[in-house]
């Protein structure tokens, strides 16, 4: 039983489609904003009717995360984008107001601690420099460095987020389990916001790549 407030309720929801507009305008896509509110619907529906957890095998909640996880690997390796660089870093700020949102839910019980900023997540870093860093997004340097940590950071709060699930190698025994993101809107958190967090700093990896050589050509 999940037991969030309606703020955080409300402003999760809030954010994913704040995000899924940001994304759609720097994409300049219609067509991925109809994808985008698509699998949103898909698996909002399939979140509140119960449909995931973890006492299967495999654990229907870890499917859905691959597979979203695919998604966002493909779209960050393959798509094309003239969005310019500094909009592609300055999109990932939208992890501050998510990690405060984070912490909301472990200081109400939904989320275990080792999830938020007073554990061992520190991805807030990556949202509050990333505006910063998009003022600076001629320095390849700059950029670079920031994006490693931004990628860092994420993966080490995915791993985490496994590691407190109710599966047989769970690492962080403590309570609650990381079962919260298998209830709506919660489950945006793995099927659509991580996703947009890794496909960005692959994009922005491209970007960078391609930047370096044309300055060499």
């Amino acid at each position: 039983m999940i037991d969030a407030s309606p703020f955080l309720v409300y402003g999760f929801a809030a954010l994913t489609l704040l995000v899924a507009a940001a994304v759609t305008f720097v994409l300049r896509s219609a067509r991925a904003a109809v994808l985008i509110l698509l699998w949103l619907a898909i698996t909002g529906a399939v979140a509140a009717r119960g449909m995931l957890g973890f006492d299967t095998m495999p654990p229907t909640m870890f499917v859905l995360a691959f597979v979203s996880s695919g998604i966002a690997i493909a779209a960050g390796l393959k798509l094309k984008t003239d969005a310019p660089l500094a909009a592609l870093v300055a999109l990932q700020s939208f992890r501050l107001p998510l990690e405060l949102l984070m912490h909301r839910a472990y200081s109400e019980g939904v989320m275990p601690v080792q999830m938020s900023y007073s554990g061992l997540n520190f991805d807030i870093v990556t949202g509050a420099t990333a505006i910063v860093v998009a003022f600076f997004a001629h320095r390849r340097g700059v950029v670079l460095a920031w994006n490693i940590m931004g990628t860092l950071l994420v993966t080490n709060i995915v791993t985490v987020a496994m590691l407190s699930t109710p599966i047989p190698l769970r690492v962080f025994h403590n309570e609650p389990a990381n079962v919260w993101i298998a209830r709506a809107p919660f489950v945006w958190l793995p099927a659509f916001l991580v996703p947009v967090a890794l496909a960005g700093h692959l994009l922005i990896f491209r970007r960078l790549r391609r930047r370096q050589g044309d300055g060499a050509a």
